[in-house]
């Protein structure tokens, strides 16, 4: 990470002390934050660290401008800067993933998840329908029509890989609105060697003919061959949606191309602007031409006023993925991974797939005798910030789980390598093998208590000290 300037960090001072006037306690948190992270090996594989210009781009007044609608066509007036940063956001979209279109208004993945679905789902269902009724208008239905075109709508079918092996809860999990949403059934991965069998995965779409395939993940330590995902939609007239939210940095950055890439391949991407990319908290959706004027009608189909300011910092944020320092970053945060999971395994430490090829491990912790949530909370103590995870046909359900996933986007950032990636999971397995699990009151194992070994937790805080000094988080920037 670049050094800050002066002028950088007299700016972030300076905007502490407005806040501090009006509440100060806010900008106490916002110190501590930031002391926390420079004091944290961050391991969480959905974080990273934004550049100043991206969080600085963020405090502008672009935040207290409405602008419902696209550009150029909005329901209110006085948007034609807004109009400019969208319309920047979405062309540097279009350049960096090659993609035909770009909508850059979802406030978060979830909401670009919610605004793929329905614009497939108004694409594929709602148009065809209103063609057959010989309306063009939805306004223009009987309540009988609504009623039928409802249940139209209410009744179709996803298909996407399970929470336990690495997808995400937008992905068809029942207590979320996707699995409320549609007829849902999932995908799995090999019971054997954890990897995703394409064979099975066509298997079970001829079998369920779904109108949407998603693919992508949120804790699978390997590749996917989009190609292949795409083959089996078109057999069964699936729509192929790829929530590339985790490893869009690595799209990016052209560490994933060709097959692995999915933006040649999918009909519809959504993806976050953070995690691996690096960019503001956001969300965004790609899409081929056909589906563009359905995705367009995300605000106000799904979506509420779109934040300007936030687009803006993704206009800024993708400007920087596209410079040739952006592609040496993500090689190097899968470079990273490889490291942290050798490190694991030369220490016998067991990872979900024996490894990885993408930016995060899935470390099975039951080994250890312990649970995820055990597991995360010994290493918080020693200042090692992960999370917990499901591994497959996990039996300690979603929320003790039986695994931690580690990411290395934010480390990376600030300049670790393979040494020190070796010294993290060294440190992190010291930590696990000197944890013992809790009881709980009745006397019996508990899943959520633990006992850290007596210094353990100082020890590894020193010896990340040691690592993190030589990397600083934002070096030059002083708050006053």
């Amino acid at each position: 990470m670049a050094d800050i300037d002066a002028l950088t960090s007299s700016a972030y001072s300076q905007a502490l002390e407005v806040i501090a006037s009006v509440e100060p306690r806010i900008a106490d948190a916002t110190r501590k934050e930031l002391a926390d992270q420079r004091g944290s090996l961050k391991l969480i594989a959905s974080e990273n660290y934004a550049s100043p210009a991206v969080l600085l781009t963020m405090g502008t007044w672009f935040s207290d401008k409405y602008a419902e609608g696209t550009v150029g066509h909005r329901f209110y007036a006085g948007c034609q800067n807004v109009d400019t940063v969208e319309a920047l956001a979405a062309e540097h979209a279009r350049e960096l993933f090659g993609a035909e279109y770009a909508y850059a208004q979802p406030h978060s993945g979830i909401d670009a998840n919610l605004v793929a679905f329905w614009s497939i789902l108004a694409h594929r269902v709602e148009g065809p329908w209103l063609e057959k009724a010989g309306s063009k208008n939805i306004n223009e239905l009987t309540d009988a029509d609504w009623e039928s075109l409802r249940h139209e709508l209410g009744n179709q079918r996803l298909l996407g890989m399970s929470l336990d092996a690495g997808g995400h809860l937008t992905h068809g999990f029942r207590p979320n609105i996707s699995g409320k949403m549609f007829h849902q059934q999932q995908y799995g991965t090999d019971p054997e060697t954890g990897l995703l069998d394409y064979d099975a995965v066509a298997a079970k779409a001829r079998e369920f003919k779904p109108l949407i395939l998603v693919a992508g993940y949120s804790a699978y330590p390997r590749r996917v061959n989009f190609a292949k995902m795409r083959e089996i939609a078109d057999e069964v007239g699936a729509t192929l949606m790829v929530d590339m939210a985790h490893f869009a940095g690595l799209v990016a950055g052209k560490v994933f191309t060709g097959d692995e890439d999915p933006v040649p391949h999918a009909h519809v991407v959504t993806t976050t602007t953070h995690k691996s990319l690096r960019g503001p908290r956001g969300g965004m959706v790609l899409a081929t031409e056909e589906y563009a004027s359905s995705v367009d009608r995300g605000c106000p189909m799904v979506l509420g006023g779109p934040l300007s300011h936030v687009m803006a910092a993704k206009a800024v944020a993708l400007a920087e993925a596209r410079q040739p320092s952006f592609q040496a970053y993500a090689q190097k945060v899968a470079d990273n991974a490889k490291s942290l999971a050798e490190g694991f395994l030369k220490r016998d430490a067991r990872l979900v797939t024996g490894g990885t090829d993408n930016h995060l491990v899935l470390l099975d912790v039951s080994g250890f005798g312990l649970t995820g949530r055990q597991a995360e909370s010994a290493l918080l103590d020693a200042g090692v910030v992960t999370n917990r995870n499901s591994i497959p046909s996990d039996p300690n359900g979603a929320w003790y789980t039986s695994g931690i996933r580690l990411g290395t986007p934010a480390l990376t950032t600030r300049g670790f390598g393979h040494d020190e990636f070796d010294q993290v999971a060294e440190l992190i397995v010291h930590v696990l093998q000197n944890t013992q699990p809790g009881t709980t009151k009745a006397g019996g194992p508990s899943k959520a208590s633990y006992a850290l070994g007596d210094g353990i937790a100082d020890k590894v805080k020193d010896a990340s000290a040691e690592m993190l000094d030589k990397h600083p988080l934002y070096p030059g920037l002083v708050l006053s």
